[in-house]
């Protein structure tokens, strides 16, 4: 009897391990995120609790979102946070990349306006600014507030920033701000992966979690390809801005793609995970004899090799100049802003098309191509 009761007793704390309680002990489920690591997210009885870590703050917290379902009462027991009623109806987004999963989602009746509609292309809401039945809420740094207002506005999707001194005012009209901090997470599948809880938000869970799935699946399909190659290429990335050269650090989602690709790249053991602002000088000595060159670029016409020449003439130094291995990506004309973040399976492809010229039945470039 006593190695039943010791045997009884281990499979209750075993059971008690699994489990998460708030202060009242009501059991919860936590939703596993497979690669996402500043999201946490447990389904209660009623209300889902959704908690954005800090990016900049380690062991801090940026954010808590309690979402309650419209056709459920608002109980006086629901933990601190944001309340967010959802699936959203109205919601003003202040990001084309944001704008460009709720079309993947088939949510563009749930958007009510966008801020800095003139950097959108994303075609429903080019359409519905035109037409009126989208708000445009002006300049993202300084909104038209009483537009947010007037439209009903249930929830605000924007971009947090490392002291970025707040919202202004905001914060003081009583709509949910959402943060959308996916974009400091570590990896292209976790950035990609919070597409899960905007699936909460606007009711398009199951879509949300299909999406990633294929995302998921597609991405490792992709770097098992490039792994089979027999050809290693050296890439150079970006080009000068002003009298600085921006290059991915090495932990940065470019950087991690690179890699995933099998490219050899001259900063993949950099530790930063943002952009490394380097001189002409120190871009040239470690990626000058590089086999391509990949780049980015904004412009209503495709670029041609004289107009990057005239833009610096040292470029005239570099190999993949000389010998015509030239890639640009025009983010004016093309959607590698509003896709690539979700989608990075679809830019993995890109570069592994370029990078190894032996792969065959790859599908055409899309975001970059050959000067």
């Amino acid at each position: 009897m006593k190695h039943l009761l010791n045997l009884l007793l281990l499979l209750s704390l075993c059971a008690c391990g699994n489990r998460h309680a708030t202060g009242n002990a009501e059991a919860t489920d936590s939703i596993a995120f497979k690669y996402a690591r500043l999201i946490h997210v447990e389904r209660h009885d009623g209300y889902t609790l959704a908690r954005v870590d800090n990016p900049w703050k380690t062991g801090k917290t940026l954010h808590t979102y309690v979402l309650v379902p419209y056709d459920k009462p608002l109980s006086p027991q629901l933990p601190q946070g944001t309340v967010v009623r959802t699936p959203l109806r109205r919601s003003i987004i202040f990001t084309s990349v944001h704008a460009a999963l709720a079309d993947q989602f088939a949510a563009q009746r749930q958007v009510a306006g966008v801020a800095d509609s003139k950097y959108i292309k994303v075609p429903f809401v080019v359409e519905g600014c035109a037409d009126g039945t989208l708000v445009d809420c002006g300049d993202g740094m300084n909104p038209l507030v009483e537009k947010i207002i007037d439209a009903g506005a249930d929830a605000i999707l924007l971009s947090p920033f490392e002291n970025s001194g707040g919202y202004g005012r905001l914060e003081d009209v009583g709509i949910p701000l959402i943060e959308c901090a996916e974009y400091m997470e570590q990896s292209p599948l976790a950035r990609a992966e919070w597409m899960r809880f905007y699936g909460m938000l606007y009711g398009k869970e199951r879509e949300a979690d299909s999406l990633f799935a294929l995302v998921d699946s597609s991405y490792h399909a992709l770097k098992t390809l490039a792994a089979t190659s027999h050809v290693t290429r050296t890439v150079l990335m970006d080009k000068q801005t002003g009298s600085v050269w921006y290059v991915p650090g090495g932990r940065s989602t470019i950087g991690r793609m690179l890699s995933d690709a099998r490219g050899s790249y001259p900063f993949a053991q950099d530790e930063h995970s943002g952009s490394l602002p380097l001189p002409f000088e120190t871009v040239l000595e470690r990626s000058g004899d590089a086999d391509v060159w990949l780049f980015r670029y904004d412009s209503q016409q495709p670029i041609t090799r004289q107009q990057l020449l005239a833009e610096q003439p040292g470029y005239s130094q570099l190999r993949p100049v000389r010998e015509g291995e030239l890639y640009g990506c025009n983010v004016a004309t093309s959607m590698f802003y509003e896709e690539s973040p979700f989608r990075p399976d679809l830019l993995l492809q890109d570069f592994i098309q370029i990078l190894h010229p032996d792969l065959q039945g790859l599908s055409p470039l899309r975001y970059y191509k050959k000067l």
